[in-house]
């Protein structure tokens, strides 16, 4: 790139926004934000933020800088359509697949491909039986996910049984999820770092560890089958699948061809890729992505703390508590993007660690909650 300093306009500010703000940082890039709330998460972490709402106040910002490149971060298929509309009308690389992104985001759509290509993946109702899992069509994560029990409470949570033909019935999958990430264009995908994610008591992510426990067998099968589903989508950029490790077969349950959170973050820690950085190399300069094999442990979680009472919540929690900043050293933790300031009984937080082993990494990991709780009693 011939700008030592490109500038990388990052579309939606929350969870999504803050890490593509938080990687672009890391890699030397300007950002500038656009959101139509001024105290989105990831506006304490960018260069400059132009408070907008795509649709009602315009298309798109005219009265900004021409970016380097424009990066949608957020789940909304009409921004998506007017970003395209900005990058054409003023020839700006647009780090977005949408074509993809159509078919990751309908769950029925997702399932359908699983099936056409012959990949593992929960049973659908009611051949499956009970348990179940209901989730929304075109929700994101856990949002409006529930376990259902049997076919009483089958009736009583869906009585007249309209509300489901919107809803992905299937059997009810239990073990470890895993998470990995696939970026490139048709030909020439690279599978990048496998791992390993933590569950609140509502399905959402609150922790990602790396290097992933699998075996390396089930890491090859889980890289094939992600390739496999680029290249049947064509994808062009980014894609994550999700699945669960289900009596010794990974069951895949989602795809989502966009950047997501939380993953990034912890692969860059682990292995140095920024996938941020690798987006603006691909669209910006045709640069295929390389994968580095170089991993140490990492890991991040997300807390809120109230008092001395530290939660592991979802990732949820990051969106509610304004824009966040970033603290390094952080009560021992490598790093942390955070609402908290001094003096502050509540606050919420994404806790950043690495060591050398899994031992020294899980001890750092307690030593900083034990040195969060007595800063916490000290403002008692």
């Amino acid at each position: 790139m011939s700008d030592k300093h490109p500038t990388i306009a990052v579309i939606g500010g929350k969870l999504q926004g803050t890490e593509a703000v938080y990687l672009a940082r890391k890699a030397g890039f300007r950002t500038l934000l656009i959101d139509r709330n001024p105290d989105a998460p990831a506006a304490g972490l960018c260069d400059s933020h132009r408070v907008f709402d795509f649709g009602m106040d315009g298309i798109y910002p005219q009265d900004v800088d021409r970016p380097d490149l424009i990066l949608p971060a957020l789940e909304n298929a009409s921004v998506h359509c007017l970003a395209r509309r900005w990058a054409q009308s003023e020839d700006i690389p647009l780090a977005f697949d949408l074509n993809a992104y159509g078919v990751s985001c309908s769950k029925f759509a997702s399932d359908r491909l699983f099936h056409r290509l012959g990949l593992p993946a929960p049973v659908p109702w009611p051949e499956s039986g009970f348990p179940v899992v209901v989730k929304p069509d075109n929700a994101s994560g856990s949002d409006g996910v529930a376990i259902i029990q049997g076919p009483k409470e089958m009736a009583a949570r869906f009585p007249d049984g309209g509300r489901l033909c919107d809803m992905v019935v299937q059997e009810y999958v239990e073990g470890p999820s895993y998470s990995i990430e696939v970026i490139g264009t048709p030909g020439a995908y690279t599978p990048l770092q496998v791992t390993d994610l933590g569950m609140d008591e509502a399905y959402d992510c609150n922790a990602v560890r790396t290097p992933t426990d699998l075996p390396a067998d089930l890491v090859r099968n889980f890289e094939r089958m992600a390739q496999a589903i680029a290249e049947t989508i064509n994808l062009k950029g980014i894609m994550d699948i999700e699945a669960i490790l289900h009596k010794g077969q990974l069951k895949l349950l989602e795809i989502d061809a966009r950047l997501p959170s939380q993953t990034p973050m912890a692969v860059f820690w682990s292995t140095g890729m920024n996938m941020v950085a690798m987006l603006a190399d691909l669209f910006m300069d045709n640069t295929k992505p390389v994968r580095v094999a170089q991993e140490v442990p990492a890991m991040i979680e997300h807390i809120r703390v109230t008092g001395q009472d530290i939660a592991f919540s979802g990732e949820h929690i990051m969106a509610g508590d304004g824009p966040l900043h970033i603290e390094t050293g952080f009560f021992g933790a490598d790093e942390a993007v955070t609402s908290w300031r001094p003096g502050r009984h509540t606050w919420v937080a994404t806790l950043i660690f690495k060591a050398d082993t899994p031992k020294a990494l899980e001890d750092r990991r307690r030593e900083c909650h034990r040195n969060i709780r007595a800063e916490q009693e000290n403002l008692q």
